[in-house]
């Protein structure tokens, strides 16, 4: 079974940044595609970032496209979402996902296009 861990959320002002941690383990990091996600309070569970499983291959939501930058080491089973510019919009708990059966697809924009999903990290964003 494939577990998923977010770490690297907390307090930051707006125009700041933060780096989240996504750490797996039980398989080959590799071997499957991650998306970020996020949810603020009151709100639905939106789509972030997604990439592919070598990561040559990336999608942005409108939203962050141009501040956030998804990447990943497969080599350290880790995934990374890089958010610069913060805003108070962007004030949510992050999640991470992965989907272990299916490659590159446009379904990896979808909540339901993931196998797997870590516990969350909340970011907060103060003016």
């Amino acid at each position: 079974q494939v577990q998923l861990e977010e770490s690297g959320g907390g307090l930051v002002q707006a125009g700041g940044s933060l780096r989240l941690s996504c750490a797996a383990s039980g398989r080959t990091f590799s071997s499957y595609c991650m998306g970020w996600f996020r949810q603020a309070p009151g709100k639905e569970r939106e789509f972030v970032a997604a990439i592919s499983r070598s990561g040559q291959i990336t999608l942005y939501a409108d939203s962050v496209k141009g501040r956030f930058t998804i990447s990943r080491d497969n080599a350290k089973n880790a995934g990374y979402l890089h958010m610069n510019n913060l805003n108070t919009e962007d004030t949510a708990v992050y999640y991470c996902a992965v989907d272990v059966t299916q490659p590159w697809g446009t379904h990896l924009v979808r909540e339901n296009g993931y196998d797997h999903w870590g516990q969350g990290t909340q970011v907060t964003v103060s003016s």
